[in-house]
């Protein structure tokens, strides 16, 4: 394998390619709530001169990995310098303040970036429009993850929001097929497997919407009678936004109700490194035997952590996504 790693230095503009004192690089994208992250660990030596704020760009076998900017610096006495750098995305967590109304997730991004002076790339068209979104001091990740969240529950369709190298990114995450396969004899080299009922199961849905007219709260509910009565009632009581009509908030609280009732299944793996996954895609896996099921299908990573130490490249990666039939 051949990396590169070039930190530029800002004050000089002078890049240095510091792969040769780079002892270990770690690469993490999480699917929502945080940016890319960069981790690596550099003898001080050769004249290298970095500081925070000077931009970092990781590659491997020429093929882009990372662009982002270095924030941690932390240095003993033996001159190893460990350095923690992140993506555009780290930019988004400022806090503030926005009211759309009729926008779509992409244009709201659009709109964040424009404001934060950050670069968009391609932002897929959801083609729903939220009728209401009024976030007060929030970071702008919170409000962009918001906005996802309420395309999901109304169009079924699940968009994953990430820094393609320096380009703020929408993509549909079925259309996010990474190449390769994990599994029994492919790659794969463990696993730990979870089952539950806990975190984010819920049986019965109830969704409260303020009236002014009668001064009371309009309920709707959803439930699964079944299911009540083999894990107890399960509750998820949320408020929602007085301009939905009772269709959207009835069509809303199904869907909930379809994403929550069920018992979830959370894989966590580590295997030799595929370059180019990231959270967000879909991966074929194939686990014949896997706890109660055999896993034969395609899986939406939630996390994705590669290492690369020396010539050899590992990866670890969260799947959350693999509820009953």
């Amino acid at each position: 394998m051949t990396y590169e790693l070039i930190i530029v230095e800002k004050r000089t503009g002078k890049a240095w390619d510091a792969a040769p004192q780079v002892r270990s690089v770690n690469y993490t994208t999480n699917r929502t709530g945080s940016p890319g992250t960069l981790k690596f660990t550099i003898i001080a030596s050769g004249g290298i001169s970095f500081v925070e704020g000077d931009t970092v760009r990781f590659s491997v076998d020429g093929q882009p990995v990372f662009l982002g900017w270095v924030f941690t610096k932390n240095r003993d006495r033996h001159a190893v310098i460990n350095v923690v750098c992140y993506d555009q995305l780290r930019y988004l967590k400022a806090s503030a303040s926005y009211c759309f109304t009729g926008r779509t997730a992409g244009e709201i991004i659009q709109e964040i970036a424009g404001d934060f002076q950050l670069q968009t790339g391609e932002l897929d068209d959801t083609g729903y429009a939220i009728p209401s979104l009024i976030m007060e001091e929030k970071t702008c990740l919170d409000i962009i993850s918001t906005a996802l969240q309420k395309t999901l529950l109304a169009t079924g369709t699940l968009y994953t929001f990430f820094d393609n190298s320096g380009a703020l990114t929408l993509k549909e995450a079925g259309g996010m097929i990474a190449e390769g396969v994990v599994g029994t004899g492919s790659l794969l080299t463990d696993y730990q497997y979870k089952t539950d009922i806990d975190a984010q199961t819920y049986n019965s849905v109830k969704l409260s919407r303020p009236n002014e007219e009668t001064g009371r709260a309009d309920v709707f509910q959803a439930m699964d009678s079944a299911n009540i009565g083999r894990w107890g009632l399960l509750q998820l009581y949320q408020k929602v936004d007085t301009k939905l009509n009772d269709a959207q908030v009835e069509a809303q609280v199904r869907a909930m109700l379809k994403f929550h009732n069920r018992r979830f299944r959370t894989l966590k793996v580590q295997a030799l490194g595929l370059l180019g996954l990231r959270a967000g895609q879909m991966l074929f896996m194939d686990v014949p035997g896997l706890g109660d099921i055999d896993l034969r299908q395609l899986v939406l990573l939630e996390r994705v952590s590669h290492t690369f130490e020396n010539d050899l490249h590992t990866m670890e990666f969260e799947v959350q996504e693999l509820g009953d039939k």
